[in-house]
């Protein structure tokens, strides 16, 4: 009986921890054209994702991916 909850509980864990994994993204003011990390996608037409397709995981990733992008690095 034990054996078949903690085989469950494995289960559910491994179905909703990528649901809590976090995303970054590297967006640029419209207005200003000043780089930002973000943990959401952007909404509005005030900010863009500058980083294409790329989705990084931490934000350590992410603020080494934003040295690479030329927009963000020729400010």
């Amino acid at each position: 009986m034990r054996i078949k909850a903690i085989i469950a509980a494995a289960v559910l864990t491994s179905v909703a921890a990528p649901a809590f994994a976090q995303a970054f993204y590297i967006v640029q003011d419209v207005k200003t054209k000043k780089c930002t990390i973000t943990e959401s996608k952007p909404t509005t037409t005030e900010t863009t994702v500058v980083s294409g397709d790329t989705v990084y995981k931490t934000r350590a990733e992410a603020e080494a991916g934003m040295k690479t992008v030329k927009v963000c690095t020729s400010n």
